[in-house]
């Protein structure tokens, strides 16, 4: 006799693991121990700080971390960071609110990925975010060879296991999958690992499996995903409820791919749908709204689309034609979708349809949205903006303040904002903590 599938809203699926998930752990509503913050979608439960008349209120601490694009980490009273220098990867731990550095971590690490090619002045260092997981207190770092890590955070770092992705998976370079030819790129290991429970998830792009289920205290593998497609060079998995099933959205090199994550059918692909770019350019993270996930793209797409997911599959439900983003991955937040890329972009999420663009944003971007419903826009070579959002500016771009936090080198990693501090960092591993509270 077939089980019938109880159906569970996403909301109310959400608000039952964020609840267990505060009761067990140490995780505050301000901690950001994930790639794009504590809910995985750039969206912050604090306040920007702007109070009519001024936003940034001072300068708190700088620091140097190290090359690469890895954006920082905040649980509790501490910040994490990763870096490159001097033929390793560094993990440091600093005291959020002085800038002290706690502990440090190293482990050996080439500047590039063993199969690197194209745009080397871009994808260098520590690309990958790293994941916290707060009930454990263990921190996951994956570098751009492929070496997987984790650290105790409760013992000063201790280091727990490791092991590299192509000695164990054997994973070789991207092909060049597009139309035209020359454009291929590979960028090395640029995701962020996603914990779920036990497992520790990541997409590997093996031909076992594009996503590997690991067991998050020892390594040792749990499943393989169905979909072999070779790993994309975004941000990370994403979760996403499918009617009640837990799964996990990623955008690989060739499709976007929707993968069970719990239970008997853990690893069962249950949609794809194609999206090959030039240059293997599928750099922003998918977004996930509802029961939908958008993707983004410039090159031979140069279009943004909003996808309807199901168990029985994928289905378009809107695409732009050239209103698109090459590397900033999507916000969706009440009802509309913001991006910083050559411009700040307000899209209506139920049609698709452009509301407003403005600001100097060049290729280098990124943006959080903030309880009071402002954007923080980081940009160019370290600009920081705050920016009105449809639901307060409905017809036009609104700049409400400007900051020049650093203006070194690109401004790739995205901000954080905990506890009133906004931490910003550049591709050079400049850090520097700002107040945006009294």
């Amino acid at each position: 006799m077939k089980t019938a599938r109880v159906s569970v809203s996403p909301l109310v699926r959400t608000i039952c693991l964020v609840v267990i998930g505060m009761l067990f752990t140490k995780v505050k509503a301000d901690d950001w121990p994930h790639w794009r913050g504590l809910f995985r979608n750039d969206v912050s439960a604090e306040s920007s700080g702007w109070d009519g008349k001024s936003w940034i209120k001072g300068e708190l601490w700088r620091a140097t971390v190290g090359l690469g694009s890895s954006s920082p980490l905040v649980v509790g009273p501490h910040v994490y960071f990763v870096g490159w220098s001097d033929n390793q990867d560094s993990i440091y731990c600093f005291d959020v609110s002085t800038g002290e550095e706690i502990w440090r971590q190293s482990y050996p690490s080439p500047l590039y990925g063993r199969f690197a090619v194209g745009d080397q002045a871009l994808y260098s260092g520590a690309c990958s975010t790293p994941e916290c997981d707060t009930a454990s207190g263990l921190l996951f770092t994956l570098g751009v060879d492929g070496d997987v890590n984790a650290w105790d955070t409760n013992e000063d770092g201790k280091h727990v296991w490791a092991l590299n992705l192509h000695d164990r998976y054997q994973v070789s370079q991207r092909p060049e999958v597009a139309k035209r030819k020359r454009t291929q790129r590979d960028y090395g290991y640029t995701s962020s690992p996603l914990v779920v429970g036990e497992q520790l998830i990541i997409e590997v792009g093996a031909k076992e499996g594009n996503l590997i289920s690991l067991n998050k205290h020892d390594g040792t593998e749990l499943w393989r995903s169905e979909n072999r497609d070779e790993a994309g060079h975004t941000g990370g998995p994403v979760p996403i409820t499918v009617e009640g099933e837990s799964c996990a959205a990623v955008l690989t090199l060739r499709n976007l791919v929707v993968t069970e994550i719990l239970g008997p059918n853990a690893g069962k692909t249950v949609a794809t749908y194609p999206w090959t770019t030039d240059y293997g350019n599928n750099i922003a993270t998918a977004a996930v709204a509802e029961q939908s996930v958008i993707v983004t793209s410039a090159y031979n797409h140069s279009a943004m689309c909003r996808i309807g997911i199901s168990l029985d599959g994928a289905s378009k439900m809107w695409e732009t034609d050239g209103v698109a983003s090459g590397v900033c991955s999507p916000l969706v937040h009440k009802g509309y979708v913001y991006w910083a890329w050559r411009g700040v972009h307000c899209v209506d999420l139920e049609t698709g349809v452009e509301v407003w663009v403005g600001g100097k944003v060049g290729s280098q971007g990124s943006c959080i949205v903030t309880s009071d419903d402002r954007l923080i826009v980081y940009a160019n070579n370290g600009d920081l903006t705050l920016v009105e959002t449809a639901g307060r500016s409905p017809h036009q771009y609104t700049e409400l303040a400007s900051y020049t936090a650093l203006s070194k080198t690109d401004a790739w990693p995205h901000v954080v904002l905990s506890d009133g501090r906004l931490l910003c960092r550049d591709r050079d591993g400049n850090v520097c903590c700002l107040a945006v509270k009294q």
